[in-house]
């Protein structure tokens, strides 16, 4: 009796959150409507506001050189770039240093001094350095659009925000069977998801492509140097505090970027991001948030890796449970549960896959789907294993940055898949 009461209390729990979740991937395309009101609006005036976009690149000699052609490529006419290197990597620092060579009066070269080094305190080392109105962030490895500065500059001017998340997208889904879904990830992410959080009041910032009006950035005392995920806690901090965050997702004007280029290095990545938001979680800036819903709502989403790597280890666990033990026949009805989201999921994420490849110009083949479908159950078990990875280098306090290499995949697949 107990083990029947347990097993439907979990699978009910599970339900509702795969239902929240599916329903909140879902937000853009509800209505015609939302769907068009997530793009930017075209520009209609002369520009207003200067940029600084600052470039952190630790080991990316391979791809920083022509991420900065990409932006030297801006139609926009008042920005500059800030480079920041670390002191100890010459390669990179050979390539950001001919760049500014070559375009003394738009690229500026920082160096970061740091002993130990990650991403935020690079960003923190540019900041003081930036003369725009605006700070935007970019990796090193990212391919963007020439129109894209006209178009935030149109948003901020439009919409009075504090800040503007554009959008970001890898592209390269042809490369391994897990980078189907890592693109599909964020293509529900910044095409969908970023635009509820904005609507409620309450975001957790992506990791570029991201500008922020610099007095706001100063004021909060830029990124916080030892969260793993600066990002997401810079968007809860400017959320707690009440500022205005615009998301726009474009398919002609995102961040176009690539998938990590090995399993362990797919790993590593999610590690961080699970270990970052779990910092987030533990600071409570979130408790600041006005209301009750916000609140829940930030709980809930700085929670959601793990109760992800949670989900799909209990759903074939509740399946055996069903199909094997003795429980009421109610009982293992219910267990069933969860499956029936997780289904409706999949035909989700594969029409989700032939928009993507629509809106991309990617063929997307038969073949593809197959993947997508075949590989969901091992990339639930990769998740799993990121965030009990993560629970477990909190707790020793390991909190080094695992940086995740780049090789110009996005770009070579994008060339490729124009030739077939």
């Amino acid at each position: 009796m107990l083990l029947s009461v347990l097993v439907v209390a979990i699978s009910l729990a599970l339900f509702w959150m795969a239902a929240f979740t599916l329903w909140w991937q879902m937000h853009a395309w509800r209505t015609p409507e939302t769907l068009a009101a997530t793009s930017f609006d075209r520009p209609d005036s002369d520009v207003g506001l200067s940029f600084s976009l600052l470039l952190p690149a630790r080991h990316e000699q391979a791809v920083l050189e022509h991420t900065i052609e990409r932006l030297l490529e801006s139609t926009h006419s008042n920005y500059e770039i800030i480079v920041v290197v670390g002191h100890d990597d010459p390669e990179t620092a050979e390539v950001a240093e001919r760049a500014a060579r070559n375009d003394p009066l738009r690229v500026r070269v920082i160096t970061d001094t740091h002993e130990t080094k990650n991403k935020p305190k690079a960003l923190n080392t540019a900041l003081p350095h930036c003369r725009g109105d605006i700070v935007g962030v970019f990796d090193a490895e990212d391919q963007v659009h020439p129109e894209l500065l006209a178009h935030v500059d149109h948003a901020f001017t439009t919409t009075g925000a504090d800040v503007v998340q554009g959008g970001v997208q890898l592209i390269n889904f042809h490369s391994s069977w897990y980078s189907l879904r890592n693109c599909l990830e964020y293509f529900f992410w910044f095409r969908s998801r970023l635009h509820l959080h904005a609507q409620k009041g309450f975001i957790p910032l992506g990791g570029n492509t991201v500008f922020v009006r610099t007095a706001v950035l100063r004021e909060a005392d830029g990124w916080d140097a030892d969260c793993l995920a600066e990002d997401c806690d810079l968007g809860v901090r400017l959320s707690s505090a009440g500022k205005k965050v615009v998301v726009a997702y474009d398919s002609g004007m995102v961040t176009r970027e690539e998938t990590p280029d090995t399993l362990m290095s797919l790993l590593k990545q999610r590690t961080r991001w699970n270990q970052g938001f779990l910092q987030v979680y533990r600071k409570r800036d979130w408790r600041q948030l006005p209301t009750r819903r916000q609140r829940m709502l930030a709980r809930y989403t700085l929670m959601t890796p793990f109760l992800q790597a949670y989900s799909g280890v209990i759903i074939p666990v509740n399946v055996v449970i069903a199909l094997f033990l003795d429980v009421p026949v109610g009982a293992a009805i219910v267990t069933f549960l969860p499956l029936v989201t997780a289904m409706v999921t999949f035909v989700f994420e594969v029409v989700g896959l032939h928009d993507f490849g629509k809106q991309y110009g990617l063929r997307v083949r038969f073949t593809h789907y197959l993947k997508l479908i075949i590989g969901g159950p091992f990339y639930q078990v990769l998740l799993a294993g990121a965030a009990v990875r993560a629970v477990w280098r909190e707790q020793r306090g390991r909190n080094e940055w695992e940086l995740t290499s780049h090789v110009g995949a996005h770009l070579t697949e994008t060339r490729e898949d124009a030739s077939r």
